[in-house]
């Protein structure tokens, strides 16, 4: 048996990139995969909706789950968490992939983009777990795994984009605190952030266009790193910052080359690392 088949993920944010690509990797094995994402309708700028996730990671041999929700609204993710148990018996694994972006500095940062990016980010990702742990509880090997990076507190990550950095710095310190509020449950809750720049729609509609592209690694390598870290024991692999380079080089993977979006491209090394 696959490992992790019959496992069930809920993912927030999977109707595309990351989020879709780690649960593309999960149902090869045959798992469950619950997407939460408010993405029902096609978008002009976004490719794929929630449905649209779904037939792919039906076609690659998993079960699928589309909630159209927002994580947000607490009843929301209650909802969409019980519909999950009803739908599969339970929950193993619970991805907080769903995040908001914007860059600006504090002169030019609407307040309303400040609020959004504190609800997904932080608030969401405190949230949706907050959801899943009474079920986690009860799985055999249990991960908490957020998208958000080692807490760096060097000055230069906070001072071109304050507000950003403290939405994503709180996603990680929701790994901080809970790995070991939850370590006597024996549920692994760990964070994972890449090396370099992935392509996505962010990145392509966000920060550069196919010049940053151009410098990015394909989701692939997030998710080939994610499995690694869902297939490890929960009880001894918690309360980490994982890089996707260095999980996959434990891993024994060390030839990268696969993953760049653009073969033999100069990559552009992600936010928050300082090397």
């Amino acid at each position: 048996m696959a490992g992790l088949a019959g496992k069930t993920m809920f993912l927030s944010g999977g109707s595309r990139g990351i989020g879709l690509a780690i649960a593309k990797r999960a149902a090869a094995d045959g798992a469950n995969i619950a997407l939460i994402a408010k993405t029902a309708e096609p978008h002009p700028r976004l490719e794929g909706t929630i449905y649209s996730a779904a037939e792919e990671i039906e076609a690659v041999g998993g079960a699928a789950l589309p909630i159209v929700g927002d994580i947000r609204h607490d009843e929301e993710v209650a909802a969409a968490v019980a519909t999950t148990v009803e739908t599969f018996g339970g929950i193993d694994i619970c991805v907080n992939n769903a995040s908001a972006i914007n860059l600006s500095g504090t002169d030019f940062l609407p307040m309303k983009s400040y609020d959004l990016m504190q609800d997904i980010n932080t608030r969401g990702t405190f949230l949706v777990s907050r959801a899943c742990i009474p079920h986690l509880k009860r799985a055999e090997n249990p991960h908490i795994l957020t998208l958000s990076p080692p807490l760096n507190l060097a000055q230069h990550w906070f001072q071109n984009h304050v507000a950003y950095t403290i939405a994503k710095y709180g996603m990680s310190m929701c790994t901080l605190g809970m790995s070991a509020e939850f370590a006597d449950d024996g549920i692994a809750v760990n964070s994972l952030w890449p090396r370099t720049i992935i392509a996505t729609a962010a990145v392509q509609n966000l920060l550069g266009g196919d010049a940053a592209m151009q410098q990015s690694r394909r989701p692939e390598i997030l998710a080939d790193a994610a499995y690694e870290i869902f297939n490890r024991p929960s009880r001894e692999a918690t309360g980490n910052f994982y890089i996707d380079d260095e999980v996959l080089a434990e891993a024994g993977v060390t030839d990268l080359s696969g993953y760049a979006y653009v073969e033999d491209s100069e990559l552009q090394r992600d936010i928050f690392l300082d090397e």
